[in-house]
């Protein structure tokens, strides 16, 4: 059984199920035959794409780092009693390189075309099989080149993800287009099943196409609206494998807690065992993510640890090194850029080049954020007299076509131009290159109790509020995003969040 990691508030379903609808448990052991469904078929050929991508390029590396390291010479190298050409080992490096890779189980289909776990796998296997490679050649006494892996093993990672971005941007298309989804019903009560298949339909990392929703009491309904669409209620009637064998479903998410105790969730596994349809529990725990669970069977007993998270320590000093390290090298690489937008600014509109706001930052400190001033001199004065025009939500104030934008500042923003000059926050301290966004105090002062969760870390120059919608997010949202980051942040997760910020950049999505 697998865990849907974003759903509705409840405890945990290893001990509480709902009542709908019966199943009664099977009699006896016998074969089943089981019906393999769309979600198998397109995990199995997407993992055999990945295999001969993987192939591919390790093939493809080695052979670079031979040719590169020895050229066409028939480089050879003593193993024990015997030579050894560069070519045996290299085809001996790529079979146990594409070994590490299936051990560290980097296409395994809960995380393949989803989040950073499958690049830290492909990440970790390389690293294991580099250090054992080190000690087998220490322990026989073989000397191969060290520039040889020096170039192999750097390549082959940077390939190996690579080629995996590439496959999961076609499978993100495919999705798009209906295709490679594994269809699921959701079970539960129907506050709990609403929001379960509102989180799937609004960002379907998870791959699923809800085809229909069994509800507890659903006083005779034959349709769910969820906004956008609308699905097919089961008949309390019929049974969920009934349904499942109707609607062609491939999995069972159960949403919320609910009546009929862990028996009842036992019991459905055994009746969907007959069409090896996936039973997925959801649990309470919204803002967790995977890294931070830890499943311990202790005595037939599933205990679920939670890691508690940190804020402080080694994991944070690294950050800050990769923020002094960026930020300084981004401030000497854009100085022509920073030297042009200072002419246009000044050309465009009178006033200061850049613009300093007191901003409030990690516990509660304040500090001066610079950005590249993009409203007319008097902006602050004039906020005033606009906020009866507000579009924005909770404690933010935006507007689409705020008058006090310059013809400069408005491609500026655009393009998060503006913003660049924080660089020098991020290298003073005040700020990291990811992190939430950083408020005004105003906005500080009307946080509920937990919103303050957002100042236990560094702000960000970019954030999850800047790679999903920006502007467009609401306030709810904005705060769920930050609060997901600053319990969850991680290195790789960092670099993902650098790069989609890139991307946005080339083609914004609600900035202004």
């Amino acid at each position: 059984m697998t865990a849907v990691r974003d759903s509705a508030a409840g405890s945990v379903l290893t001990s509480a199920a709902l009542d709908f609808p019966r199943v009664a448990a099977p009699q006896g052991m016998q074969h089943r035959t089981r019906v393999v469904g769309e979600g198998t078929r397109w995990s199995n050929k997407y993992r055999r794409m990945l295999a001969i991508s993987d192939v591919c390029v390790i093939v493809s590396v080695t052979l670079i780092a031979q040719m590169a390291r020895f050229g066409l010479d028939e480089a050879r190298v003593a193993v024990g009693w015997f030579d050894v050409g560069y070519l045996q080992i290299s085809i001996l490096i790529a079979a146990a390189w594409m070994l590490a890779l299936r051990a560290y189980r980097t296409r395994d289909p809960r995380i393949v075309g989803i989040g950073v776990d499958e690049y830290k796998r492909v990440v970790s296997a390389t690293v294991a099989l580099l250090g054992v490679l080190a000690m087998l050649c220490l322990l026989f006494q073989v000397a191969i080149a060290r520039s040889y892996f020096a170039l192999a093993f750097p390549l082959g990672v940077a390939g190996l993800i690579a080629s995996r971005w590439v496959l999961r941007r076609w499978l993100t298309r495919q999705r798009t287009k209906g295709h490679f989804l594994s269809r699921v019903l959701v079970l539960g009560k129907p506050k709990d099943v609403s929001y379960v298949v509102n989180q799937i339909e609004r960002k379907s990392g998870a791959a699923y196409h809800v085809v229909g929703v069994c509800l507890t009491g659903n006083g005779g309904m034959k349709w769910l609206n969820l906004g956008r669409r609308t699905v097919p209620v089961v008949p309390e009637a019929r049974s969920v494998v009934e349904a499942v064998r109707e609607f062609g479903a491939d999995a069972v998410i159960v949403a919320g807690p609910g009546k009929g105790g862990g028996k009842y969730i036992q019991e459905l596994g055994w009746q969907l065992e007959e069409s090896a349809t996936e039973l997925i529990l959801t649990t309470g725990l919204t803002n967790v993510a995977g890294p931070r669970i830890h499943a311990r069977p202790v005595e037939g007993l599933p205990l679920m640890h939670v890691e508690l998270p940190q804020y402080t320590g080694a994991r944070h000093s690294v950050k800050r090194l990769f923020d002094i390290v960026a930020s300084a090298m981004a401030l000497v690489f854009l100085l022509p850029v920073f030297l042009l937008l200072a002419i246009l600014i000044k050309r465009d509109s009178p006033g200061k080049v850049l613009f300093r706001q007191e901003r409030v930052g990690k516990g509660g400190k304040k500090f001066l954020m610079v950005k590249f001033r993009s409203m007319v001199e008097s902006a602050e004065d004039d906020l005033a007299g606009l906020l009866d025009q507000n579009e924005g939500s909770g404690m933010l104030f935006k507007m689409q076509h705020d008058p006090r934008v310059t013809r400069v500042g408005r491609w500026m923003r655009k393009y998060s131009l503006d913003e660049l000059p924080q660089f020098w926050n991020i290298l003073k301290g005040d700020m990291s290159l990811v992190g939430p966004r950083p408020p005004l105090q105003r906005e500080v002062d009307g946080y509920k109790d937990r919103v303050h969760r957002r100042l236990y870390i560094k702000p960000g120059l970019t954030g999850m509020w800047q790679t999903n919608g920006r502007s467009e997010l609401n306030w709810q949202d904005s705060v769920r995003l930050d609060l997901y980051y600053v319990e969850n942040w991680s290195l790789a997760g960092d670099l993902i969040i650098i790069w989609r910020t890139a991307l946005q950049m080339i083609k914004p999505v609600g900035a202004y």
